[in-house]
């Protein structure tokens, strides 16, 4: 396994990221992967480290690049602390839709121009406030984004955002995976089905899934909502999703 340090330029000044490259010979598909709202840390790049293992060079971007050296969080304890759970929410706020599918622009032409990298169309993955910020960038960069997926993601269909992925469908091009939490107030099951049914009409190969546990069921360091089997399953969706990079 190798991992490059290194930086885009983005549209609002040098964003750190790390490309996680599989063993042996390349080119190989890229994927992005979007991490949660605390941001970038040890466990998303061990994860970004798993999806190379599948064969993808995978591109994990610092979404908050704009706050310089933002001081991490730490996920045991930043929803019990209000100040943190403050600094979070804010950060999170600060992330526009046009901001991040700006940043995206920059990721697939940094992509596009490495040799570790095959091919034109990639894919996208993310969790939580992830998760909506990949099927936003497979809306607006459809000519690019083959293959999107979204892991107990918040605010997929809020009728009342004007930035949902659901008003961007009849856009995409890309085969797209949803796999929502049990009792997610961040996207109950009225998102699920106006998504469901913004993609159905607009004829995009979708597949939406409940999974049987709580909002965070795939990251790792989420001590309480992880859950093993859970994160198995949704190893093997992404495997399933981007064979067709």
């Amino acid at each position: 396994m190798t991992v490059l340090d290194l930086t885009v330029a983005a549209p609002d000044g040098a964003c750190p990221v790390s490309l996680h490259l599989p063993d042996g010979d390349g080119p190989w598909p890229a994927v992005i992967m979007y991490p949660d709202a605390a941001g970038v840390r040890p466990t998303f790049r061990a994860m970004a480290d798993r999806l190379a293992a599948l064969g993808y060079a995978t591109l994990l971007p610092d979404v908050y690049y704009r706050e310089g050296d933002w001081v991490p969080f730490d996920v045991h304890t930043v929803f019990s602390d209000p100040d943190e759970r403050a600094r979070l929410a804010s950060l999170a706020r600060s992330l526009t839709a046009d901001m991040v599918i700006a940043d995206a622009g920059a990721f697939l032409e940094f992509l596009g121009g490495r040799p570790e990298v095959a091919g034109n169309r990639v894919g996208t993955t993310g969790y939580c406030m992830g998760g909506r910020i990949s099927l936003i960038v497979a809306g607006h960069h459809a000519d690019r984004v083959g293959a999107a997926a979204s892991f107990h993601g918040g605010r997929l269909a809020d009728a009342s955002d004007p930035d949902s992925p659901a008003l961007f469908a009849d856009r995409v091009r890309a085969t797209v995976y949803v796999a929502a939490a049990e009792n997610d107030d961040l996207c109950p099951p009225e998102q699920l089905d106006r998504l469901a049914k913004a993609y159905t009409e607009a004829g995009v190969a979708h597949t939406i899934e409940t999974y049987p546990g709580a909002h965070g069921f795939a990251v790792p360091d989420n001590v309480g909502p992880y859950d093993e089997a859970l994160a198995e399953r949704h190893w093997a969706a992404l495997a399933a999703l981007y064979r067709s990079l």
